[in-house]
Parts: structure tokens; C-alpha cells; sequence
């Protein structure tokens, strides 16, 4: 079970397209060590966007992966305390109004 939040940057300020490196700096520095705290995560990574010229640049600027062993352990870690941690930090760097988080099941074909 992955949640993947893609994330928009709440700052209006850019240092590299939309995605400033004050708000890399914050998910990598800050955010990301709350979210690895989360009870039952098995794994955590974070995804952003590089120079493109052959391609239109994405709406988001990071996608974060955020692995459970099922839906059960994903709910009880975002109800725990260091879920509330976690989604505290939240409105300090990412805009909520613009940021979606979707719920898939991984498949390898």
C-alpha cells in the first residue's frame, strides 16, 4: 500500500521553476524526517522535478512516496502523534488548496 501526496510549494517566491529550494530544503530537511517517524512505514521517498525541454513541466513540485504494509497501518500511523507532527508541518511550506494525495496499490507486471 503507497500514498503518494504531490505536493505544491506555498511560497510565491522561485528559486528553479515553482519548486524553490526553500521548500526543498524544508520537505528534505524538516518535513521529511516527521514523516519517516510515522509508525509502519516501511519505506519514504521523495520525488522532484528536473529541467525538461522536452516535456511540459509538471503541476506539482514533489511527489512523495510513502509505503505501509496495508490500509489498516496507513490510517493508525496518520492517527498517531507523530502523524499529527507530520500533518502540522504541512501548512508551513505546501499548498493544501493545491496539494493531492492519491492511495495506490503498486503493481509490478
Amino acid at each position: 500500500m503507497k500514498i503518494t501526496p504531490c505536493l505544491n510549494s506555498s511560497w510565491s517566491f522561485t528559486s528553479f521553476r515553482r519548486c524553490s529550494e526553500e521548500f526543498r530544503r524544508h520537505l528534505r530537511e524538516v518535513h521529511g524526517p516527521l514523516a519517516k517517524k510515522l509508525p509502519g512505514l516501511k519505506r519514504y521517498l521523495q520525488n522532484f522535478p528536473v529541467p525538461d525541454s522536452k516535456r511540459k513541466a509538471p503541476p506539482w513540485d514533489a511527489v512523495i512516496e510513502l509505503y505501509f504494509e496495508n490500509r489498516a497501518e496507513m490510517e493508525a500511523a496518520w492517527a498517531s502523534p507523530q502523524g499529527a507532527a507530520s500533518d502540522a508541518d504541512l501548512p508551513l511550506f505546501a499548498d493544501l488548496g493545491r496539494t493531492s494525495w492519491s492511495v495506490v496499490d503498486e503493481i509490478t507486471p
